[in-house]
């Protein structure tokens, strides 16, 4: 059954192109993006008024502060993680460029999913949603106690997420948050509302200091115009840009769009090496999935301005940020802007 139409027939959204494009900025008035999935008209329109509105989300009071997770100027929000879906019939991704933070993790089969954290930019819309996993907890028990949007799990991890601090918000749970799009075929076309999550959990947190820390490029790096992550099937490319002045991602191969058109990119790339054994939970298909082990410490490597800086990574238990450090015991600086944390097999 549609996420919108709970006793109705189900109905799918198709993907149009509306008025100018632009992030919906905490503090300003909600604006059109021209490329947002369009919610469907007539009887559901009226039962979805509620959470179309996002007026409440964005009038945060307070002056504006510096994210601990941008390093730039911001009102900060309420903290929302969203687990996008990887797979190749997944994209483009919308809206994933307006995240503080993208994580890539490996999943069941050597593919990947992202988690992105949001809070300085609520879109209207994001996706496509896919299922989270156990060690989503862990990741996400250093950003305090943030709202999770994700497509689903089964039973037994079901309750695992109930009882974590995380306020948990699936499709299941919540389904007036979410709706599909007719452009790409289920699972690959599920899309969440901010807003409507936002809404149903009004404790989450705001941002915190997680560890990350800004500033201009240390001396030393190794010039580097290229570097590739990867899984038994999946890949994760990123090519320094020194026009741009920005590392261009890839996956498998092919630029990452977003349903914009344009390639996704940051200034800050960390590829984080740390422990992935396997975890006690299976996907649909008996596949284990891995435990992505982010408490403890190991070797990163962060790449900014054309270059590659060896640093060590610091996480003394679940509630503490991730420290970066680099030689000499200085904290490695990221570049302001949006950051990508890549996991990758130690």
């Amino acid at each position: 059954m549609s996420a919108l139409a709970t006793g109705r027939r189900r109905r799918t959204v198709p993907l149009l192109a509306l008025l100018a494009a632009g992030a919906l900025s905490l503090g300003a008035a909600p604006a059109v993006d021209r490329h947002d999935p369009v919610p469907p008209q007539g009887p559901e329109a009226t039962a979805l008024d509620d959470y179309n509105s996002l007026e409440a989300y964005q009038q945060v009071k307070g002056p504006w502060k510096v994210s601990p997770y941008t390093g730039l100027m911001a009102k900060q929000g309420p903290v929302l993680a969203v687990k996008f879906d990887n797979a190749r019939r997944a994209r483009p991704h919308h809206n994933l460029d307006k995240a503080d933070i993208v994580y890539v993790e490996k999943v069941e089969g050597g593919m990947s999913r992202l988690m992105g954290m949001y809070s300085s930019q609520i879109p209207k819309s994001l996706g496509p949603v896919r299922s989270a996993r156990e060690s989503d907890v862990e990741l996400l028990r250093q950003f305090g106690r943030p709202a999770l949007a994700y497509s689903g799990v089964r039973s037994s991890l079901a309750k695992f997420l109930k009882k974590s601090p995380i306020y948990v918000r699936s499709h299941g749970a919540l389904p007036k948050a979410y709706f599909r799009t007719q452009d790409r075929s289920a699972p690959h076309n599920l899309f969440v509302r901010p807003a409507a999550i936002l809404k149903s959990a009004p404790d989450a947190w705001k941002p915190t200091d997680i560890g990350f820390r800004f500033g201009p490029a240390p001396k030393g790096g190794k010039p580097t115009a290229e570097r590739t992550v990867r899984y038994s099937s999946a890949s994760h490319t990123f090519r320094w840009s020194a026009e741009k002045k920005r590392w261009f991602v890839s996956f498998d191969g092919a630029p990452a769009r977003l349903t914009s058109g344009k390639q996704m990119s940051a200034r800050t790339i960390v590829i984080q090496k740390v422990q992935m054994p396997p975890s006690k939970y299976r996907d649909v298909n008996g596949a284990v999935t891995p435990y992505i082990k982010t408490v403890g410490k190991g070797w990163a490597t962060v790449l900014r301005d054309g270059k590659a800086y060896r640093t060590w990574w610091e996480r003394p238990n679940r509630k503490s940020g991730t420290t970066f450090i680099q030689k000499g015991g200085k904290p490695m600086p990221f570049a302001q802007g949006q950051v990508w944390i890549v996991y990758e097999d130690a």
